[in-house]
């Protein structure tokens, strides 16, 4: 199995990888996103520690079940060789209704069939109203490498 575009990347293909993650995160399909990553994939989510596909499938399901309406945008931050950062931001309520902006960054390495192989992410959550969020669904094409603002 293989995912293009492949590593080494350059400025459009790493777009490209982000772009792809952003809309396959927004499908909310734990079983469609695992297949980006390798089976032996090794991941830290915040203080979690997440290793394979069964363990990215479940971690997925468990996040979306607690985070719902959920909305990701992600930004190419930078590339080198078969590596890219991303900054992103996602926006979610709770099932007690309260709404929350989350901000990361995440590190990606892939394997040369553009896979990724590791996946680090940092991520602070921000209470919000409902009024405040702006990210409402999947990004429109027309929207697709607009910066993220900072609030």
């Amino acid at each position: 199995m293989s995912r293009p575009p492949y590593p080494p990347f350059d400025e459009q293909t790493a777009a490209q990888k982000v772009q792809a993650a952003e809309d396959a995160w927004n499908t909310r399909d734990p079983e469609r996103v695992a297949l980006a990553y390798t089976p032996d994939s090794v991941w830290r989510n915040r203080d979690r520690f997440v290793t394979g596909r069964d363990e990215i499938v479940v971690f997925l399901r468990e996040k979306w079940a607690r985070e719902l309406d959920y909305a990701l945008r992600k930004e190419l931050w930078g590339f080198r060789g078969n590596r890219i950062a991303v900054r992103f931001q996602y926006e979610c309520r709770d099932a007690a209704g309260q709404c929350w902006r989350s901000y990361g960054n995440e590190l990606w390495e892939f394997t040369e069939d553009g896979l990724m192989s590791r996946r680090e992410a940092s991520i602070n959550d921000v209470a919000i109203t409902g009024a405040e969020r702006r990210i409402l669904g999947p990004r429109p094409e027309s929207e697709h490498g607009v910066l993220l603002p900072i609030r």
